[in-house]
């Protein structure tokens, strides 16, 4: 009689816990789409109810819709999943993120127009700032492309 090996128990624990983390992830990418969804038409109409009636302050009621998707986001908390995972080296730079560049292009859009710049020389700052937006995340592509798939650098 021979014996076939079965999974130890850890394996299969593991088997298991990665299948729910992926079902459990999908309900909430389902939920979090579902309230973005909801969020831009709720969002929109409160911005112009804020722009017609006088609230408290100004946007007051667009701002408690943003505390409340906020909120929303905290409940569904996509990627709890990773939570007890290690997150390695991946950290995303302030400068990189949609609101870096966003503020990074405010920048050039207020200078341009305080100097009293003409729509193609603002075109051509904001074209200067995206390409240098390009070039840094480049080099930064360019790095991460190095890292071997044991998370170390080439050169190392």
């Amino acid at each position: 009689m021979t014996l076939t090996p079965t999974p130890t128990r850890t394996n299969a624990d593991g088997r298991w816990q990665f299948i729910r983390d992926v079902l459990v992830f999908q309900v909430k990418l389902l939920l979090d789409n579902v309230r973005d969804f909801a969020l831009v038409p709720v969002s929109l109409g409160a911005a112009i109810v804020d722009l017609i009636f006088k609230g408290e302050r100004e946007g007051a009621l667009f701002y408690k819709v943003l505390r409340w998707g906020a909120h929303s986001e905290e409940v569904i908390d996509v990627y709890s999943a990773i939570e007890h995972h290690d997150p390695g080296d991946f950290k995303v730079s302030p400068d990189y993120t949609v609101d870096g560049v966003i503020a990074r292009l405010e920048g050039v859009l207020v200078r341009e127009c305080e100097k009293g710049g003409t729509a193609a020389s603002i075109k051509a700052a904001m074209d200067r700032a995206i390409d240098q937006v390009h070039r840094e995340t480049g080099k930064l592509g360019r790095k991460n492309q190095e890292l071997r798939s044991d998370g170390t650098s080439e050169h190392e």
